[in-house]
C-alpha cells in the first residue's frame, strides 16, 4: 500500500508538471555544422532576455519550454559563429539549427572550449572534458596525437609508468574504469602495450571522464566512465584528411551516402616502424592496425539511425618463437526516435567482443582467449519542463567468457590439447535520473539504478569442503589450495549465484553569485566483472572474470565536495574538489598466485577493501593566445585484506598497504601558444610521486644462486619521482587558405631534457665482481618526431 501511494504521488507529480507545461509552448529540434551536417553536442541555446537555456545532448538535440511570446534565441558555440534569431513563440515549434565555422581550421571538428570549461550552475561535477582540436595539440611520445595521455594531464588520473596500459583514477585500478566507444565497451583501451591509446583522434568528436557525481545511466564499473563518441560523417561533401607519422599514420574518409540524409566515415591507423627491422637483421616485430567506420541516414525528422564499428588488432613477435595478437572488435546499431518535442529516445543493439592470443613456436602451442558480451540498450531523455527533466531506461548484457584454450600447433607438438571451462554471465540494469533545478540558486541531479547480475550454469565447477576453497595451514603459516571434493556440472540456464543492488546517485550544486558555486556528490555503484592481473597494468594476456559463488562483486561509495569559480569574464576558471573513496569486495593475491590457465582461480584469491581520498585542484585559462591548464592532486590510495579468521595474517598482517596506483603528489602543466596563423607551440610537464614498489631486505644463497629475501608491507618502497617535459611546434603554411589540399607540420619533442624515468628496479648480482646491484630500467629517453596533417 505504501508503495502505491508513493507512485501516485509521483505520477501526480510528473501530471502536473505537464500540465503545467501544455500552457506554454516548446521550440525543439537539432544544431549542425553547417559544413559538414555533423550534429553538435553541449551547444548554448540561450534566450538572454529572461535567462533562460539549454544545451543540446549527445545527438545535437535541444528542447525548451516558455511562455507565449517574441524572443531573441542566442546559440554560441566557442569556434563557430553566434546565432542570433528573433523566434515569435506562439505555438510549438520545431528548429534546427546550422553554424558555420568562425575561422578555417585543418582539425575537421571543432569542439567548442567553452564545453571544457567550467559551468558553474549544473550539479555535475567530477567531470573533464576535452576537445578533439585540444588533444591534437598535446604534445606526446612519437609525435602521435592521443586520448589516454591527454587525459593523464588531468587532475586525479595516473597511470602506472611509460609503455604500461590503461590508466588510473583517483588511486583505482584500471580495470575498474568503463571505457566507451560509441556506447560499446572497450576491454584493452592501448596499442603496443601503452604506447598508443586504440582511438583515432580523427573519427572522435566528443570525450567526457566522469571520476564522480557519475549519472545513473552508468554502471558496470566502480572507478569512472571515459565516453567518447565517434563523428558522424559528412552528409555535404566527400573529404578527406590524415597524418604521416615518424612510426604510424592515419587516414580518414567521409562524405554523403544521400546528400542531406546520410553519411558515411572511415577511418584507418597502421604502424609500420617494424618494416624496417630487417634492414637491421632483425626478427622480432611490433605492430598494430586498426579500423573506425560509421554509417547514419536521417530517416525522418523524428528518425535517425547509426551503424558504428571498430576493429583493431596488435601483433607483437619475437623470431618465429613467440607471437602475441590482442584487440578489439565492436559494433553498434542505434536508433534515435523522437516521440515528441519532449521526449527523445535512443536504442542500441552492441556487440564487443575482445581477443587475446599466445603462440609459443618454441614450446609448440597456441593460447587464445577472449571475453564477448551482446548488449541491448534503450534510453530515453524527457524534457518534462525547463526545471525539470528525466532521464531513464533499461540495458542488458550477455557475457561469455573463454578463459583460454591451449593447442598444439604443430604435428610434433608435445601439448595435449586443454579448453579452461568457459564462463557466462548476464548483467541487467535500470536506471531513473532526474535534473531538477529547485531555485535560482539549487540545481539538484539525482537518480537511482537497479543492477542485476546472474552468473550462469557452466559445465564443470569445483566445490570444496564447506565452500572454502583457500585453505589456511597454521603450521607453515601460508595458505594453500584446497582439495575439490567434487565437481558440479550446470545446464546454461542454470543460475550458479546471483546479485542484485540498488545505486544511488546524487549530487547538487549551490550558486553562491555568478562566477561561483559549491558542488557536492554522492555516488554508490557495483562491479560484477575482475580483471585478475597481478601486475601493476593491463597486459594483454590478463584475463577477465565474473563474480561468482566465490567471488562478490565490488561495491562503492564515493563522496566528493567542491568549490568552483569562473575568474575574469569566464577567461580561467578553478575547479578544486576532494574526494574519499571506499571499495568492498577488491580481489587481492595469495603470495605466489598463479593466474595464467588457471582453471580455479578461487583457490588464489582472497576478498579485501580498498580507500583513496585526496584533494584535485585544476585552473585553466580558457582565452587569448595562451591558454592551457595546471592541475595537481594530493591523494592516497590503501589496500586491506584481512585474514578470514584471527589465526589468519591476511595479505601484509592485516594492515593497510599502498596500492600499485598511489601516487601522493601529481603535478601536470598543459600549454598552447598560438605566435600567428603559421605558428602554434605547446608544451607539457608532470611531476608525480614514484610508484610503490618492494625491494628486497635481504638475501641467501641457494646451489650457486642468489635469491632475494623480500618482507614487511606490500609496496612499502618506491620508485623515484618521475617528471618529464615534453614540447611541440606546429607550422600551418599560409598558402592553406587557397587551397582544397590544407596541410600543416607537427614537430614534437618527448622527454626534453632526456629523463631517464625508471620503470623498474631489479637487483641482482654483477657477474664481473661479483656485487649485488640495483639496474634502472627505462622505456623512454627523448624522443623528437615529426607528423604531417592534412585535409582535403
Amino acid at each position: 500500500m505504501k508503495k502505491l501511494v508513493i507512485f501516485s504521488f509521483c505520477l501526480a507529480f510528473i501530471t502536473n508538471l505537464s500540465v503545467t507545461a501544455q500552457e506554454k509552448f516548446t521550440l525543439s529540434g537539432t544544431i549542425s555544422e553547417q559544413s559538414s551536417n555533423e550534429t553538435l553536442i553541449g551547444v548554448n541555446v540561450i534566450f538572454p532576455e529572461i535567462g533562460k537555456g539549454v544545451v543540446t545532448n549527445e545527438y545535437g538535440f535541444y528542447s525548451i519550454t516558455l511562455p507565449q511570446g517574441n524572443y531573441k534565441l542566442q546559440i554560441s558555440y566557442l569556434g563557430f559563429k553566434d546565432l542570433i534569431q528573433e523566434i515569435n513563440l506562439n505555438e510549438d515549434k520545431k528548429l534546427n539549427f546550422q553554424l558555420s565555422e568562425s575561422s578555417e581550421m585543418l582539425d575537421e571538428v571543432i569542439i567548442t572550449e567553452k564545453a571544457e570549461k567550467l559551468n558553474i550552475k549544473t550539479p555535475q561535477m567530477s567531470v573533464n572534458k576535452l576537445s578533439a582540436a585540444t588533444i591534437k595539440q598535446v604534445p606526446v611520445v612519437l609525435g602521435e596525437a592521443d586520448v589516454i595521455k591527454s587525459i593523464l594531464l588531468l587532475p586525479g588520473v595516473t597511470s602506472a609508468g611509460e609503455g604500461a596500459s590503461g590508466f588510473n583514477v583517483r588511486g583505482g585500478a584500471a580495470d575498474q574504469n568503463l571505457i566507451l566507444l560509441d556506447e560499446a565497451t572497450i576491454f584493452n583501451s592501448s596499442h603496443l602495450f601503452g604506447f598508443f591509446s586504440v582511438f583515432n583522434p580523427d573519427a572522435i568528436k566528443d570525450i567526457k571522464l566522469y571520476k564522480g557525481g557519475i549519472p545513473a545511466k552508468y554502471g558496470g564499473r566502480v572507478s569512472s566512465v571515459l565516453d567518447i563518441y565517434q563523428k558522424e560523417g559528412n552528409s555535404k561533401k566527400f573529404g578527406m584528411n590524415g597524418g604521416i607519422g615518424a612510426v604510424s599514420s592515419r587516414l580518414l574518409a567521409e562524405g554523403p551516402i544521400v546528400k542531406d540524409r546520410g553519411a558515411f566515415l572511415i577511418g584507418g591507423r597502421a604502424s609500420y616502424a617494424h618494416l624496417f627491422l630487417p634492414l637491421f637483421d632483425n626478427e622480432n616485430s611490433a605492430y598494430f592496425y586498426d579500423l573506425n567506420t560509421k554509417l547514419n541516414y536521417k530517416i525522418n525528422d523524428n528518425n535517425n539511425v547509426y551503424l558504428s564499428g571498430y576493429f583493431g588488432r596488435d601483433v607483437f613477435s619475437i623470431s618465429e618463437s613467440f607471437e602475441n595478437i590482442y584487440g578489439n572488435t565492436v559494433l553498434n546499431l542505434r536508433w534515435n526516435h523522437l516521440f515528441s518535442d519532449k521526449l527523445f529516445s535512443n536504442l542500441s543493439l552492441i556487440y564487443s567482443d575482445y581477443f587475446y592470443g599466445l603462440e609459443l613456436g618454441f614450446v609448440g602451442f597456441e593460447w587464445d582467449s577472449g571475453i564477448r558480451n551482446f548488449n541491448v540498450k534503450y534510453d530515453l531523455k524527457h524534457y518534462i519542463s525547463n526545471n525539470f527533466q528525466l532521464n531513464y531506461g533499461i540495458n542488458n548484457i550477455y557475457f561469455k567468457f573463454n578463459p583460454g584454450e591451449i593447442k598444439p600447433n604443430s604435428n610434433d607438438s608435445g601439448i595435449n590439447r586443454e579448453k579452461l571451462t568457459d564462463k557466462y554471465a548476464n548483467e541487467f540494469g535500470a536506471y531513473i535520473d532526474a535534473e531538477h533545478k529547485v531555485s535560482d540558486n539549487l540545481t539538484l541531479q539525482y537518480g537511482l539504478r537497479l543492477s542485476n547480475f546472474i552468473r550462469l550454469g557452466q559445465d564443470e565447477l569445483n566445490r570444496y569442503q564447506n565452500d572454502i576453497p583457500l585453505l589456511f595451514n597454521e603450521e607453515l603459516q601460508v595458505y594453500e589450495s584446497a582439495e575439490p571434493i567434487g565437481v558440479d556440472n550446470f545446464k546454461r540456464s542454470d543460475q550458479i549465484a546471483t546479485f542484485t543492488n540498488l545505486e544511488p546517485r546524487v549530487s547538487l550544486a549551490y550558486v553562491l553569485n555568478d562566477n561561483t558555486s559549491i558542488k557536492a556528490s554522492y555516488n554508490r555503484m557495483a562491479q560484477y566483472l575482475h580483471l585478475l592481473s597481478n601486475t601493476n597494468s593491463p597486459t594483454p594476456l590478463d584475463v577477465w572474470t565474473p563474480s561468482g559463488k566465490y567471488i562478490k562483486p565490488q561495491l562503492l561509495n564515493q563522496y566528493a565536495l567542491g568549490y568552483f569559480k569562473n575568474i575574469s569574464d569566464n577567461k580561467y576558471s578553478l575547479e578544486t574538489e576532494v574526494f574519499y573513496k571506499d571499495i568492498e569486495n577488491r580481489i587481492d593475491y595469495i603470495d605466489g598466485a598463479d593466474l595464467i590457465a588457471n582453471n580455479a582461480i578461487e583457490q588464489d584469491i582472497l576478498n579485501g577493501e580498498a580507500r583513496a581520498y585526496g584533494l584535485e585542484m585544476l585552473l585553466r585559462k580558457n582565452e587569448g593566445k595562451l591558454k592551457g591548464w595546471l592541475a595537481y592532486t594530493l591523494s592516497k590510495s590503501e589496500q586491506r585484506t584481512p585474514g578470514r579468521t584471527p589465526q589468519e595474517p591476511g595479505i601484509s598482517n592485516n594492515e593497510w598497504y599502498n596500492t600499485p596506483y598511489d601516487k601522493t603528489h601529481d603535478i601536470s602543466f598543459n600549454g598552447s601558444y598560438e605566435l600567428n596563423e603559421k605558428w602554434k607551440f605547446g608544451a607539457n610537464f608532470v611531476f608525480q610521486t614514484g610508484q610503490p614498489t618492494n625491494y628486497p631486505s635481504g638475501q641467501f644463497e641457494f646451489q650457486g644462486l642468489s635469491v632475494p629475501i623480500f618482507d614487511g608491507l606490500r609496496n612499502s618502497e618506491r620508485l623515484p619521482a618521475y617528471h618529464r617535459i615534453d614540447i611541440s611546434a606546429t607550422l600551418t603554411p599560409r598558402k592553406n587558405k587557397n587551397r582544397k589540399w590544407k596541410g600543416e607540420w607537427v614537430f614534437s619533442i618527448y622527454n626534453l631534457y632526456n629523463r631517464r624515468n625508471a620503470a623498474s628496479i631489479t637487483f641482482t648480482r654483477n657477474e664481473d665482481t661479483f656485487i649485488n646491484e640495483a639496474i634502472r630500467t627505462s622505456i623512454f629517453g627523448i624522443i623528437p618526431a615529426v607528423t604531417y596533417n592534412f585535409k582535403f
